[in-house]
């Protein structure tokens, strides 16, 4: 478990800017992921949130921003999906409630850098960056996940309490999934860039001790039933099967109701002789992981600029993708927001950039099929150009 003064002292000086300060990322992979919980004392020295209290309560109100409400009154909960109206969240007590909005990274670009931090792990695990606004009292209550989390203390405090995992058992009747059982065993309160990190399984509970933000990172861990039925739809979109079923020498029936024998055994020769290797395996797996949220859509810009004017801006200022983008990379295929992308080999090396860093700082010299590609993902809305901290 994890102890009130157990900082990683940082060791890879090279690699120091890509994670929280104080932070050894091969040490924390051998000694803590999916192992143990871990306190990061001042991992984020004089850290500032990528969003004040009303950009957080007023990205609540929007809707293209997924939100939540949880409240507490005694021992009762209760949650509310949004968007909110900012007149309603002040009419609330001053105490015992939180909101909660998934993917900030999708509308900040101080969140998206906050998630670059974690570029020690494969992107694709990354999930989102959620953030907690939470007056005192305000929390989800006791709670286990089954991914891991690392959870940025912001403004104010916020006392986290961790128990042992075990067997959950949750309160009925509830539309949270709160443990009907919770012993703390260890507790802190953090404080403005502290960082605890939970793997999956460990049951928390984190109590906003004054008026607070708290920035969680979430991991993604699909079950192996979501990876068999997304192959399966994958195979669906690739099987071009000629044959029919059919009985010419069928025979009258006894039992009319009764599934023909021979139409089992054609279904059953049928799928035993379906196959697939590797590459299919890879092919979906980048479709898979790299398919955007169902509720999330791309604005292409209003006035977007020609080919030749988006080369000269991109090779002077840089691009980056767009927060809600997904590019991934495997042995020489990419993915795109689901898709398989379709470009020469020349372009690998600029495109494998791009997918780990999310970023060129210029396309001077890059090929030309790679600048066509890369103005057909900024006219719709995945690439944009950098230009002073802003984009366009």
């Amino acid at each position: 478990m994890a102890r009130k003064t157990t900082p990683a002292a940082a060791r890879n000086a090279g690699d120091a800017p890509r994670f929280p300060a104080r932070m050894d990322a091969g040490a924390f992979l051998r000694r803590h992921w999916q192992k143990r919980p871990l306190l990061v004392r001042g991992a984020f020295p004089g850290f500032r949130d990528p969003l004040s209290k009303d950009e957080v309560l007023r990205l609540a109100g929007s809707p293209d921003a997924e939100s939540r409400l949880v409240r507490k009154s005694g021992r009762h909960w209760s949650l509310e999906h949004g968007p909110f109206e900012r007149s309603r969240l002040d009419r609330l007590p001053r105490r015992d409630w939180t909101v909660l909005v998934q993917d900030t990274q999708h509308f900040s670009r101080g969140c998206e850098r906050l998630l670059e931090r974690f570029a020690f792990l494969p992107r694709v695990r990354i999930d989102d960056l959620m953030v907690s606004y939470a007056v005192p009292g305000g929390s989800v209550g006791p709670h286990v996940d089954s991914y891991d989390v690392f959870l940025i203390q912001g403004q104010g405090t916020r006392r986290w309490k961790i128990s042992r995992p075990g067997d959950p058992q949750f309160v009925p009747g509830l539309d949270l999934r709160i443990l009907a059982r919770f012993e703390a065993e260890e507790e802190w309160v953090l404080e403005a860039g502290d960082m605890l990190y939970l793997p999956p399984g460990v049951p928390h509970y984190g109590i906003a001790e004054s008026e607070c933000l708290t920035w969680s990172v979430g991991f993604r861990a699909p079950t192996d039933q979501e990876f068999a039925a997304g192959f399966l739809d994958h195979l669906g979109e690739k099987l071009a099967l000629e044959g029919r079923y059919g009985d010419p020498g069928q025979g009258p029936v006894k039992h009319a109701g009764e599934i023909p024998e021979a139409l089992v055994t054609h279904v059953a020769r049928l799928l035993s002789g379906m196959r697939w290797d590797e590459a299919e395996a890879r092919a979906f797996a980048g479709r898979f992981l790299t398919e955007p949220k169902a509720h999330v859509w791309f604005a292409p810009p209003k006035r977007p600029l020609s080919l030749a004017r988006f080369e000269v801006a991109a090779s002077e200022r840089g691009v980056a993708l767009e927060g809600k983008a997904r590019l991934a990379h495997s042995r020489g295929d990419f993915f795109v927001n689901g898709e398989a992308v379709r470009a020469p080999g020349d372009c690998a090396p600029w495109l494998r950039r791009l997918a780990d860093g999310r970023r060129l700082e210029s396309t001077a010299g890059a090929p030309r099929a790679l600048r066509e590609l890369l103005h057909a993902w900024y006219r719709e809305g995945l690439v944009r150009i950098e230009r002073g901290g802003k984009t366009r």
